[in-house]
């Protein structure tokens, strides 16, 4: 190999290098609430939901802002929290969960989180209980059944930053009641 050819093959591996190299940098976590998410990190999110999901939708971005809030709330570490979907017979589907699994990084292959089959109740169109294993600590969030025609007009918007955005301008009183039920055992240390 001739000089020429090694100097345009180091060219080359450098390009190639500088041009790989910030995909692979991580993003600067937010650590505001998820409402006030930069666009590089909203669209790690979209991203990501789209891939676990299929699709991005509203109801997608509905479930990653409820887990990160329990998440927040219950100052929870990865793979620390539990998760019970309880969807309603109204809702096309229990989509919410993918989003709360998203955030909170529970999984069904972790046996933390599960869509029961009991209903979430006669005026939620979702309810989610998420618990910190830790602590015990267990916060109930529903989502009243009057959000989804809301939730169904913001997916006609084309992109899913775009539903994004519109999901996290909703109130939070809006979009979900809060409450801490009672503690629960933690979870035995294995």
């Amino acid at each position: 190999m001739t000089f020429r050819h090694r100097a345009l093959a180091t060219a080359g591996a450098l390009a190639v290098l500088l041009a790989v190299e910030p995909l692979a940098a991580p993003v600067a976590a937010h650590d505001g609430p998820i409402e006030t998410t930069p666009p590089d990190e909203r669209d790690l999110w979209v991203s990501l939901g789209a891939r676990v999901h299929g699709g991005f939708g509203s109801l997608i971005a509905a479930g990653i802002r409820i887990g990160d809030d329990a998440r927040r709330r219950l100052g929870a570490a990865p793979r620390e929290l539990d998760v019970t979907y309880f969807s309603s017979p109204g809702a096309p589907c229990p989509c919410i969960v993918d989003g709360v699994m998203i955030a909170t990084r529970a999984s069904p292959g972790q046996a933390t989180l599960r869509v029961s089959d009991a209903p979430a109740g006669d005026t939620l169109f979702g309810r989610v209980v998420i618990r910190h294993k830790p602590s015990g600590r267990t916060l109930e969030y529903a989502v009243p059944a009057a959000i989804w025609p809301r939730l169904r007009d913001i997916n006609k918007e084309t992109t899913g930053a775009g539903r994004w955005d519109a999901v996290m301008a909703i109130s939070a009183a809006e979009m979900m009641t809060v409450r801490e039920l009672p503690p629960a055992p933690p979870a035995p240390k294995p």
